[in-house]
């Protein structure tokens, strides 16, 4: 009987992508980028929930607004519609899905049942702070241990 190996499950992770600079561009545009950047998006992907997820969320931080997750929902929607895209990945449990990714980088906090961009700080703060600072540092100082383990 063959051994069973066990999976290498990665404590974190993140995927970084370099574009051209951003040079005018509307919006959605610009948050479909950051969310392509971070590994939100994979390139192709006609699936851009994520980015009407986070704008929902980025235009809320401007009136220190928190909104659960149905809310949110029917903002995406709203968004969607405005932008005529198709309304698909919509679903309850989809919209939560991708809280939880943008929760997992630290963009996004939830207060109670209710989300917000993190301490309704600037964007680029948290991204220095919590994913610059605190996310990529822990992931290379951690592959740096197995390099030099490998002696």
């Amino acid at each position: 009987m063959p051994k069973t190996i066990s999976k290498d499950i990665p404590l974190s992770e993140i995927t970084l992508r370099r574009y051209e600079k951003p040079y005018t561009a509307s919006k959605r545009d610009l948050t479909r980028k950051v969310c392509l950047s971070i590994g939100l998006l994979q390139p192709g992907d006609s699936r851009d929930i994520i980015v009407d997820v986070f704008q929902v969320l980025m235009k809320n931080k401007k009136d220190k607004l928190l909104m659960n997750s149905e809310e949110i929902r029917d903002k995406v929607i709203q968004n969607r519609k405005k932008y005529k895209l198709p309304l698909k990945g919509v679903a309850s449990s989809n919209v939560r899905r991708q809280l939880k990714r943008l929760k997992d980088l630290h963009i996004i906090e939830n207060v109670k049942t209710d989300y917000r961009i993190t301490e309704f700080e600037e964007l680029h703060n948290i991204f220095e702070k919590r994913i610059k600072n605190f996310h990529l540092n822990n992931i290379l100082e951690r592959v740096e241990e197995y390099f030099k383990a490998l002696k």
